[in-house]
């Protein structure tokens, strides 16, 4: 009997129904790392027959992916919950938005098209509030890059798993920044940290960013056009044929 094959329609979502968008303000991580899982089962089964992602913060709580070293761990002893995203160690808490879109995604499956389009709706967000940020060869997420070197300010860490998206990425808009100097963010030694209102001086809260982010994740995961540079290479762990983590973490 043959098998059919879903052909990619350009999105990156295989729904072609609007992203239900939850706003949930402060959420304890463990809650919400329930909830997602809780979500993604169910969208993979088909009991949710649409996509839905999660816009909120964090109490302060250190991660560490699938390829956390010890030597990447809070040298002030904090507590670290270990998860299964990919990537190394990092940081959430208040000031930072995190987004977890779980999205069933369009075949064949891209992992790495859907991370950069995820860069690319952090790219348009950190426009709009005046600071242009990009990508740095080999490393995921967002970055500016200028004289005084290379900063990150929007990070992402994923898992795949039945063909559904987990966890998601994080943007500093204005949290306490010396929560990572304790730790070496996403193991990167060689670059710094940075936010929104580090750059511009200009006080904002989540909420103020939150209409732009929600419009621009649904914009680039549907938009035809795949982002520049489009199929980058990128490390991607393969825990079984079903589940991918690309790790990007803060």
């Amino acid at each position: 009997m043959s098998r059919s094959v879903v052909v990619r329609n350009g999105s990156a979502r295989l729904s072609t129904e609007p992203i239900e968008v939850r706003r949930l303000g402060a959420v304890d991580y463990q809650e919400a790392y329930r909830l997602q899982h809780e979500l993604a089962e169910k969208r993979a089964s088909g009991e949710i027959d649409h996509d839905v992602m999660l816009l909120l913060e964090h109490p302060s709580v250190y991660t560490a992916g699938r390829r956390t070293e010890d030597s990447d761990r809070p040298v002030n002893g904090a507590a670290v919950i270990d998860v299964d995203r990919g990537g190394r160690i990092t940081w959430h808490g208040p000031g930072q938005l995190v987004g977890y879109p779980i999205v069933k995604l369009a075949e064949p499956v891209d992992v790495v098209d859907y991370v950069r389009r995820l860069e690319e709706a952090l790219i348009r967000v950190c426009a709009l509030r005046g600071v242009a940020t990009g990508r740095v060869d080999g490393r995921s997420g967002v970055w500016i890059r200028d004289d005084a070197g290379e900063r990150k300010l929007g990070q992402i860490g994923i898992r795949v798993a039945k063909g559904v998206t987990l966890h998601g990425f994080a943007l500093n808009v204005n949290p306490d920044m010396s929560v990572f100097d304790a730790i070496v963010p996403c193991g990167i030694v060689d670059a710094g940290v940075t936010s929104i209102t580090m750059e511009t001086d200009v006080e904002l809260s989540v909420d103020d960013v939150l209409d732009e982010v929600t419009a621009q994740v649904a914009t680039c995961l549907d938009d035809p056009i795949p982002p520049s540079p489009g199929h980058t290479e990128d490390a991607l762990a393969a825990t079984e044929p079903a589940t991918a983590t690309v790790g990007i973490s803060q």
